[in-house]
């Protein structure tokens, strides 16, 4: 009876073994001390490493503080976001009888409204009114910009020239407003 294994049965396991191996380890040269030679200058200081540039892609930029409220009137139901009710900085309002909905971006701003979703972006004609001072878009209730600003995915901008941009959450009261119009 022979003990010993024949090279033929034993070379796979050499092959597995042998793939085992790590790379083979370098060693750094050992750096000394700095040597300065007599009346060298001094090198100047290399200033601290600035910060690239902060991403202004919209989808990336802080979210406005506040919440949405919703409350229905007699012409239709009205969404608002702000950080108080009292002082919103941003109105969907319903008109049922016209079937037509009114984007209110508070401030004197210019007259062109630039929407921002997932889906991508649209700009609206907006009119400019003076008490209160305000960005105002109306469209009708039946537009697909109103379905993408309710399905956009977290959030949507809306940018007035002359005006901070708003980042806002795209939760249900901007749904509800769009379908008690339509509804």
């Amino acid at each position: 009876m022979r003990l010993i294994p024949s090279f033929v049965t034993l070379s796979p396991l050499l092959v597995l073994l042998a793939s085992c191996v790590g790379p083979e380890q370098q060693q750094r040269p050992s750096v000394g001390p700095a040597v300065t030679r007599p009346g060298a200058a001094d090198p100047a200081p290399v200033a601290p490493a600035t910060p690239g540039p902060v991403a202004t892609e919209w989808l990336y930029r802080p979210a406005t503080p506040g919440t949405w409220s919703y409350r229905t009137d007699a012409g239709g139901s009205v969404a608002q976001f702000g950080a108080s009710a009292v002082d919103p900085v941003l109105s969907l309002r319903c008109d049922r009888a016209a079937r037509r909905i009114s984007l209110a971006r508070a401030g004197a701003g210019q007259g062109v409204m630039l929407l921002r979703t997932s889906y991508g972006a649209v700009n609206w004609p907006a009119t400019v009114t003076a008490a209160p001072a305000q960005v105002v878009a109306t469209r009708a209730a039946s537009d697909t910009v109103l379905d993408q600003l309710a399905y956009s995915r977290g959030r949507f901008a809306v940018e007035v020239q002359g005006l901070t941009p708003l980042i806002v959450p795209a939760w249900a009261e901007v749904g509800r407003v769009i379908e008690d119009c339509r509804g």
